[in-house]
């Protein structure tokens, strides 16, 4: 894996250089899945999603109590499933999402913790799976 640390504001922040997606991307891409659809039903092509073992392993690395996965749609109008680490809060028995830059402009922190390169199924899908039936 490969990371970059810079410093912004007097706080270091790490930069994951392997499928790692600004938040600002991601919330521009589940809005666009809400949007452009309305409901899930609608993405009649999409069985599942590709996702490379680089993603699965960088989260984990994040020390994560668990994983969510966000539904988008890319500037591509191609469906992507957004990765992001959680932590357990035990007072609100929630799954907390760990991105680190909410609220912070553009360009200034890019240490956003969600992870990307997914390929929708189809084309990228087992035709011999018996998920595919």
């Amino acid at each position: 894996m490969s990371e970059e640390a810079t410093t912004v504001n007097t706080a270091t922040v790490v930069k994951k250089e392997v499928n790692a997606i600004p938040l600002e991307e991601a919330q521009r891409w589940a809005k666009r899945w809400k949007k452009k659809e309305g409901n899930y039903n609608k993405h009649h092509e999409l069985n599942a999603f590709l996702i490379p073992k680089i993603d699965l392993l960088e989260v984990l690395s994040e020390g994560v109590d668990a994983v969510r996965a966000y539904i988008g749609v890319d500037d591509n109008n191609v469906e992507k499933l957004m990765i992001v680490g959680t932590k357990y809060d035990p007072v609100t028995k929630i799954y907390v999402d760990m991105i680190t830059t909410v609220g912070v402009e553009k360009n200034t922190a890019v240490a956003d913790s969600i992870y990307d390169f997914t390929t929708p199924c189809p084309p990228d899908g087992d035709p011999n799976s018996p998920l595919n039936n």
